[in-house]
Order: structure tokens, then C-alpha cells, then sequence
């Protein structure tokens, strides 16, 4: 009698736990939590992290939103192989090491979701299909509708988190701060500001980092939002030229092809190649991304997918997609901001910054999802967009005693240069991305 075939798995970590940045607990500690398999356990995980633990067989995975985290499991004889990365050339790369290159194509690379825990058995062939369990679900509508105390308690919980990472730094470390001037931006840097001179440090180490490419209106912005205020000591332009977009080099560093994804990781690597000549031992570098996912900041009109009602009616809609488990959401690519945030963390990456995005962080998102929407807008989307200046201004008056300048909105890519210029340079056309993208693996 032939005995059964005994699989031998193999689980290849190839994340860089330098990049973890938790607070209250070890890495040790949070990996012993995602392990556990106990989603209000993984809840309490507070900082930024991706990490997997493994049990025999079971390997489970868990990231925050501002960490991209993706997988692949190969096949051997003599079992299953799961290979973990940060990026899809890192796991090609590693495939190619182990002689399993003719396995890898980057549709069949995973991402694991934000907000959720992956379970994966490693037991051979076919594969089981991952279990999600979802650990963070911000209570939605329990705020009153009262523009200042969500306000205050908005900007409170943004002020909160910059205030930990602040005291996790050298007492020099410079600081600086991806900024246009607009609500995002111009929040992170005032909280910044206000709370480095709160907890007794120097605010001389804080730096405003605005791009221009020419002709954009970020610049004027940014000077006249630092002159109101009278800090326009803290400006420092970061000059470029248009002709230094590289649409292929845009879509090596995103390893993604949606189209205002490709536009703002363009000017995510002009700003950061601009930093880093400038000041080549740089390493904090703050920004507002994940403001506009917050308070459903984005034009409804644009995607004919969306109505207001889909907007205010799903939960972190604009974080996360339409969620795990519906027929649109992309097991490759996750969704939302999930998907997207590697716009703002690849062009970092590749160049030695330490990033931070406060308004991912769980316990912003939360106070934003209790705001309710429908109450303050009746489905009025006009409603909807006026209300995150509304929101952001007041709370910054609250926390900092600061009359926070407010703009119209404008996309970080359609403020570094004029929107025909940035066409000419990153055509709109989302099919032609998606084909010189897959080129790069053929």
C-alpha cells in the first residue's frame, strides 16, 4: 500500500519589519495577536503594520491601510510555497531565485485587504480559498450633527496620532510635510506645527514641501495659506521639470495602472526625487493622503458607478471599495484607498522616507465614519462637498485657535502642473496603462 504523500510547506516572509511603527506593544507581540486568529484582539493592534504568523499549516495576515501587503502561493512537489512581499517584483523576484519563475503572472499575485484578517491553509493542491474576517469596523452615525464637536473631534483624534508618532522621533529629526496649501495638507501641517511647540520641541525642524512643475497653482497656493497664517518661513518649494514624468518608470514604482493612481504617483516621485537631492539624509515625510476618503470628499459625477446615496450609505466605501467578497472587488488589487495608498507609499519607498498618513489611522477613520452624513447633507451632494472644509476648518480653530485658510479642491497631481500639460505628459487612458503594465512581465 503506497503511503500518503506528505507535503512539506514553505511560507517566505520577505517584508521589511523596520517599517512596522506600533505603539503599546512589540512587533513580537502584535504578530502573537494576528495569530491568535481573534479579530478584536488584531482591533487593538494600534500603529502601522503588515505582518503573518504561521500555525503548522495556517498562516494568517493582517495589515493596516498604509501598508501594501501581497502574496503568492506557488506550487512545488513537494508543497506549497507562500511567498509575502510588500511589492510584485519582490515576490517575481523571489520565484525566480527558487526556479518557479514560469509559474508567475501579476494577476495571480493577492493583496491582502486593509481592516481585514487572511487565513490561508497551506495544505497542497487545490488550494483552498482564504478566509477574511473583518477586524475594524468603525460604528457609523453616532456623532451628533453638530459641525463643531465633529469637528474638534475629528481634529482632536488627527492631532492624537501626530502627537504619537512626534514623540517615537529623535529630539532633531527633521520633519517635513507633503503640502499644497489645501484641506488635507494644510491640517496635517498646522496639527504639526501646533503640537511640536505643545510638546515642548522645536518647530524649526518642521519643513512645508510644495512641488511645481511650471505653471501650477499649488505653489501660489501654499504660499498664500503660510503667508495668512504668517509662517511662511516654513515654505520650501521643490522645484521640477514636466519633462522628468516618466509614465514607464511611474508604473515600475506603482506596479498598478488606474489612471489618477499613475498621475499622482507621478508627482509622488517628482516630490520625493526633488526632497531627496535637496536633503539626502531626509527620512520623515508627513501627508494628508486619505483625507478625501474621510469625509467622502471625492466627485460623485465622475464615476458613473456612484450615486450619493452608495456614498454615505457604505461603509469607508472610498477606504475600501465595495468590500470583500463582492464580484467587484480585486482579489489582485484589493480596493479603495486599500488599493490605492501605494501611490503615496511606493514613491516613499523608493526613496528612503519613513511616511505617514495620520488620517488613516484607525481612530481618525472612526470619528469620521460616526458623522452623520445623511443628517447633515439629505442627500444633497453640494451638501456633501462643502462639508469637509466646514469640518476640518472648525476643528483646527478648536485645537489650535488658528483661522485655517480653505480652498477650493484640487487633485495633488492637478496642482503641481495645469491639468492640459499633465495630459499631455500621463494621457488619460487607464487600457493604455493597464497593457504597457502587463508589458513589463512579458
Amino acid at each position: 500500500m503506497t503511503p500518503p504523500t506528505q507535503y512539506i510547506e514553505r511560507v517566505v516572509d520577505l517584508l521589511d519589519p523596520a517599517v512596522n511603527r506600533i505603539s503599546g506593544m512589540t512587533v513580537a507581540q502584535a504578530r502573537d495577536r494576528i495569530g491568535s486568529g481573534r479579530a478584536e484582539s488584531i482591533g487593538e493592534i494600534d500603529g502601522s503594520f503588515a505582518l503573518l504568523a504561521r500555525d503548522g499549516k495556517t498562516v494568517r495576515m493582517a495589515r493596516s491601510l498604509d501598508r501594501p501587503m501581497r502574496y503568492f502561493l506557488a506550487k512545488r512537489a513537494e508543497g506549497p510555497a507562500l511567498i509575502v512581499a510588500d511589492r510584485i517584483d519582490r515576490i517575481r523576484a523571489q520565484l525566480a531565485l527558487e526556479g518557479l519563475e514560469g509559474q508567475f503572472h501579476p494577476s495571480y499575485t493577492r493583496m491582502v485587504p486593509a481592516h481585514y484578517l487572511v487565513e490561508i491553509q497551506l495544505v497542497g493542491c487545490p488550494d483552498p480559498d482564504p478566509v477574511y474576517t473583518r477586524y475594524f469596523t468603525p460604528e457609523r452615525n453616532v456623532l451628533p450633527p453638530d459641525l463643531d464637536v465633529i469637528g474638534r473631534r475629528y481634529i482632536g483624534s488627527l492631532a492624537d496620532e501626530i502627537a504619537k508618532f512626534l514623540s517615537q522621533l529623535p529630539q532633531s529629526e527633521p520633519i517635513g510635510v507633503a503640502f499644497s496649501g489645501g484641506i488635507d495638507s494644510g491640517a496635517v501641517f498646522l496639527i504639526t506645527y501646533h503640537v511640536l511647540r505643545q510638546l515642548g520641541m522645536n518647530p524649526a525642524r518642521l519643513k512645508a514641501f510644495t512641488l511645481s512643475l511650471g505653471d501650477g497653482p499649488d505653489l501660489l497656493q501654499a504660499r498664500t495659506f503660510l503667508d495668512t497664517l504668517g509662517l511662511s518661513l516654513f515654505l520650501e518649494p521643490i522645484h521640477a521639470e514636466p519633462g522628468g514624468v516618466d509614465v514607464g518608470e511611474t508604473l515600475r514604482v506603482l506596479e498598478d495602472y488606474k489612471t489618477l493612481d499613475v498621475e499622482c504617483g507621478a508627482m509622488g516621485l517628482a516630490l520625493c526625487r526633488g526632497i531627496r537631492q535637496l536633503y539626502p539624509e531626509w527620512r520623515c515625510l508627513l501627508d494628508g493622503d486619505g483625507g478625501d476618503e474621510n469625509l467622502k470628499d471625492y466627485p460623485i459625477e465622475e464615476n458613473p458607478e456612484l450615486t450619493i446615496r452608495s456614498v454615505v450609505h457604505n461603509l469607508m466605501l472610498y477606504h475600501e471599495g465595495w468590500g470583500v467578497g463582492r464580484i467587484k472587488h480585486s482579489l489582485t488589487y484589493s480596493g479603495g484607498l486599500s488599493r490605492a495608498y501605494v501611490r503615496t507609499y511606493a514613491p516613499a519607498r523608493k526613496f528612503g522616507f519613513d511616511g505617514f498618513s495620520p488620517f488613516t489611522r484607525p481612530s481618525v477613520i472612526s470619528v469620521s465614519e460616526g458623522i452623520p452624513y445623511i443628517d447633515l447633507t439629505q442627500y444633497d451632494v453640494s451638501r456633501l462637498y462643502s462639508l469637509k472644509g466646514e469640518v476640518v476648518r472648525r476643528g483646527v480653530r478648536a485645537i489650535t485657535g488658528i483661522n485655517m485658510p480653505v480652498f477650493e479642491k484640487r487633485r495633488f497631481q492637478h496642482g503641481a502642473l495645469p491639468k492640459p500639460v499633465l495630459h499631455a505628459k500621463l494621457p488619460p487612458d487607464e487600457t493604455a496603462y493597464r497593457r504597457q503594465f502587463l508589458a513589463l512581465y512579458s
